[in-house]
């Protein structure tokens, strides 16, 4: 597996994620002290799915964050590259159309959907950049976009803490409930590596997304980032 400081393999990534799939929602609950519910539903509001509407989940994992959309009677596609994942969450949920998919090469035509979100994903995507550009193309003119993502804390002292956590509690926590504890350093390592709001905010801009806002969500730990397509 590459640290996250260096260049991010897709193949080794994937496996990653593979290796974590069947504990993964769990995981996620415990270390984010059960604030991941709250991140979830803070990017349906923002997103704003209305009946009709077609949403591109990207990264959706086993599905956890792609049902409420479907439960706002939008039609969602979750989209991710671990079969691991997509196994999983199929199990779970049948009914959702889960599609195998690079980031970097999405298999959706151009402007296929309304809107799209990724949550806690971009990051793994070896050229993020390239990423919000393949989002874009498949997104219609006017449609959205809303990124839930790690970002930097807003108050110097609590990021001196959380850096503390990330690096030193987390692991053994891992370890504790995760099938694959080693996945959860690189984990740490890439959030420290991600820039901070104004600095995703511009590659989203450089990519062509038009005029971004950001919202804070538990002291900067989290960002959503929502912007639309000219």
């Amino acid at each position: 597996m590459s640290r996250a400081g260096l260049d991010k393999e897709p193949h080794d990534v994937a496996k990653m994620f593979d290796k974590v799939a069947k504990k993964y929602d769990l995981t996620n609950d415990v270390l984010s002290m059960g604030q991941d519910r709250r991140w979830r539903k803070r990017v349906v509001d923002l997103l704003a799915p209305q009946p009709g509407e077609v949403i591109l989940d990207l990264a959706a994992g086993t599905g956890t964050s792609s049902q409420p959309f479907a439960d706002a009677g939008a039609t969602v596609v979750p989209c991710d590259f671990s079969f691991g994942m997509l196994e999983v969450g199929k199990q779970a949920r049948p009914h959702l159309p889960f599609t195998a998919g690079d980031g970097m090469l999405l298999p959706f035509g151009d402007e296929t959907f309304d809107a799209v979100t990724i949550s806690f994903g971009l990051r793994n995507i070896v050229d993020p950049i390239e990423g919000l550009r393949e989002l874009r193309r498949v997104t219609r003119p006017g449609g959205r976009i809303v990124i839930c993502e790690f970002s930097t804390p807003t108050w110097g002292p609590f990021d001196a803490v959380y850096t503390n956590y990330l690096m030193r509690a987390l692991p053994p926590v891992a370890r504790a409930v995760s099938s694959n504890p080693e996945s959860y350093v690189y984990l740490a390592e890439s959030i420290r590596a991600w820039p901070d709001q104004k600095g995703l905010a511009l590659r989203m801009v450089e990519a062509g997304w038009g005029r971004v806002e950001w919202h804070n969500l538990s002291g900067g730990i989290v960002a959503l980032h929502r912007s639309t397509k000219p």
